[in-house]
């Protein structure tokens, strides 16, 4: 059971995301915008057929069957207890959550619903809570693998050794 909590919160995120992005589709689509804070962030609605940053651009099928590969193996290491540290756990159950999100779109709706935009002061792409939850996913676990690094490289390599 432990190792189905983790799993059950990211079923919760990505019907979080999906409550999200079928209420961008209903609202958003027909107005296309919703000013929040003017010159710095709208609710836009935007199709997005590509990956990240609008790369892949039509590569549906290709990012749909790499994307599923991926969950599908991140969800049996996590079942299997491979993954050992508990933020870990958390991080890539938060991961996902965010990548089923995404797929789930691409799958369902052929194209993701993106609706965050930051472009007028950032020129940023827009997003999605998906892609909010697999970045912060992936930058904590790439933050705690730098500093086990790290913690590893110094307890090799003590003072006094040369």
């Amino acid at each position: 059971m432990r190792r189905l909590i983790p799993l059950i919160v990211a079923a919760i995120l990505f019907a979080v995301d999906q409550v999200i992005k079928n209420w961008a589709f209903d609202i958003l689509l027909p107005q296309d915008q919703i000013i929040v804070i003017p010159g710095l962030f709208y609710l836009t609605y935007v199709e997005n057929r590509g990956a990240a940053f609008g790369i892949l651009q039509g590569q549906t099928v290709l990012l749909s069957v790499i994307s599923g590969i991926l969950l599908f193996a991140i969800v049996l290491a996590l079942l299997l207890g491979k993954i050992k540290s508990r933020l870990l756990v958390w991080c890539v159950s938060i991961g996902i959550a965010g990548g089923f999100g995404n797929l789930y779109d691409r799958v369902i709706r052929g194209f993701v619903v993106d609706y965050f935009d930051f472009s007028a002061l950032f020129g940023f792409p827009v997003f999605n809570f998906a892609d909010c939850l697999v970045v912060g996913a992936t930058f904590v676990i790439l933050v705690y693998c730098l500093k086990q690094e790290s913690s590893q490289k110094g307890a090799v390599e003590e003072p006094g050794n040369g």
